[in-house]
């Protein structure tokens, strides 16, 4: 695998949040608009979807079991069998916002960012989730939250601002779950599309899919372009490592607001990608509650 290829032909209407399962071999991601949780078994090809009541906007495993996610109606848990969700704190209530994508710390406390839904006005918080079921505000003033990441030795925590067209980079204290010093990381030029989810490798590189851009881009520890993926959809959505030794980047993307003539264009749009790399992810970390 030296490009890009289709790992499951779906056309998901807004493909996020691909969490691999190194104990189930498995990719879990989500359709955010056509709400449900899915299952990608890249052994035999198969996905199972099961459907929500309301939709997900990120999702992470449980070390206990089952998974967490951020959900329109708030913070929760949903069994993936059955799609029952149990909502246990919504922060944003009451709010023109929603929650966009999150991941979880190495000590097991899940971060997600809202958005507005106008997708313009700086309304956006980032939270922190913990195992006791309390959400904190912990950053603010974002227009449209999106991916984040840690470094692999968690001394540096990246969030994004897709309305911002930046990936911020904070000192992260990983003891307490505090942030300190924002400040731009990475600013993508107008014009070459949008920072959406993005994921960091063992050497501590960013991979970033790029909304409107028709690629995936490698970035190092210091901002600077290592590699460009193409890709045959102009909305990649969100990548994260998986496969038995981390070294296919699975690839979400989305047909959401493309015209006739833009579908056309790319049969693939929507589609699930695999792309085998030269360096390996990190391990997914779980929700400790």
């Amino acid at each position: 695998m030296t490009e890009v290829e289709r790992a499951l032909e779906i056309g998901a209407g807004l493909g996020e949040g691909p969490v691999w399962s190194a104990d189930e071999g498995v990719l879990y991601w989500l359709d955010i608009f056509a709400p449900s949780i899915n299952r990608f078994d890249p052994r035999d090809g198969r996905n199972k979807a099961v459907s929500l009541a309301q939709p997900i906007y990120a999702m992470a495993l449980r070390q206990g079991g089952g998974m967490v996610g951020a959900f329109e109606d708030g913070l929760g848990y949903v069994d993936f069998e059955s799609g029952e969700i149990e909502i246990v704190s919504d922060p944003k209530a009451d709010q023109p916002v929603n929650f966009n994508d999150g991941g979880c710390d190495r000590k097991g406390r899940l971060w997600s960012g809202t958005m507005a839904k106008d997708w313009t006005s700086p309304l956006g918080k980032l939270f922190r989730f913990e195992a006791s079921g309390t959400a904190t505000a912990m950053d603010h003033a974002f227009i449209l939250a999106n991916g984040l990441g840690w470094s692999p030795d968690d001394a540096i925590m990246y969030f994004t601002d897709t309305g911002r067209r930046v990936i911020y980079a904070y000192d992260f204290e990983l003891e307490s779950g505090t942030l300190a010093n924002r400040r731009d990381f990475i600013q993508i030029p107008e014009g070459a599309g949008l920072p959406d989810g993005l994921t960091v490798d063992a050497e501590g590189y960013l991979w970033i899919a790029i909304w409107d851009g028709w690629k995936v881009t490698r970035y190092d520890p210091t901002g600077r372009i290592e590699r460009v993926v193409e890709m045959p959809v102009q909305r990649p959505t969100s990548c994260m490592f998986g496969g038995d030794d981390l070294s296919v980047l699975y690839i979400t993307s989305a047909t959401m607001m493309l015209s006739d003539d833009e579908l056309a264009q790319q049969p693939m749009a929507g589609d699930l990608f695999a792309y085998r790399s030269d360096v390996k992810g990190l391990p997914e970390h779980k929700f400790a509650g």
